[in-house]
């Protein structure tokens, strides 16, 4: 019963994120994506609608940085947004540029219990601030999901996936911190807003 609500709540989730990101993307073109006081959830997909209109503004050739994995796998961060919430939201594109398929590995997910048990995801990434001397977890919501991209299983050559995660937010006087993802190469990134 419980292999079969996670699969209903990712698949929930995939299409939330989907949704709302369409949604705010066509809003984001007439206004402003971002409002208060949202649930994790909604604060999460209008974050990455704010990605929406990037590509439209060419912002995706040049992304920020790109965390470098094996066989091919490419993180691409397209945006760090500091939300008003006291959250941050990393977009980016998740890529296979190797030349067969490939199975997202699952050390992504992290090795805590209480992530890995609600399936692959990027639960595993934390954002180091070297300036506070701190780590920040991507952030759970109260059933114990990671706030990030989950249902990740195999892309095919050439295909992107976009993927967002969110952390806390670090102190305001902190614009550059470290994104570091278990099996890729890490990469410093600045924090907008």
């Amino acid at each position: 019963m419980s292999m079969r609500f996670t699969a209903k709540a990712r698949r929930g989730m995939v299409a939330l994120t989907v949704a709302a990101g369409l949604a705010v993307g066509v809003a984001g073109c007439g206004g402003s994506a971002g409002n208060d006081k949202k649930p994790y959830t909604s604060a999460s997909a209008s974050q990455g609608g704010n990605s929406g209109p990037s590509p439209q503004e060419g912002q995706s050739d040049q992304p920020l940085a790109e965390l470098k994995g094996s066989d091919g796998l490419l993180l691409q961060i397209t945006s760090v947004q500091r939300d008003s919430g006291g959250f941050v939201t990393v977009n980016g594109t998740l890529k296979n540029d190797g030349a067969g398929d490939l199975l997202i590995p699952s050390a992504l997910s992290g090795n805590e219990t209480e992530i890995t048990k609600n399936g692959p995801s990027l639960g595993g990434a934390t954002l180091v601030d070297s300036k506070g001397k701190k780590r920040y977890y991507v952030l759970r919501d109260t059933e114990g999901r990671p706030l990030t991209t989950t249902g990740l299983s195999t892309l095919k050559s050439g295909q992107s996936l976009p993927v967002f995660m969110q952390f806390p937010s670090p102190p305001t006087d902190t614009t550059e911190v470290t994104l570091q993802l278990p099996t890729l190469s890490s990469a410093t990134i600045k924090i907008s807003g």
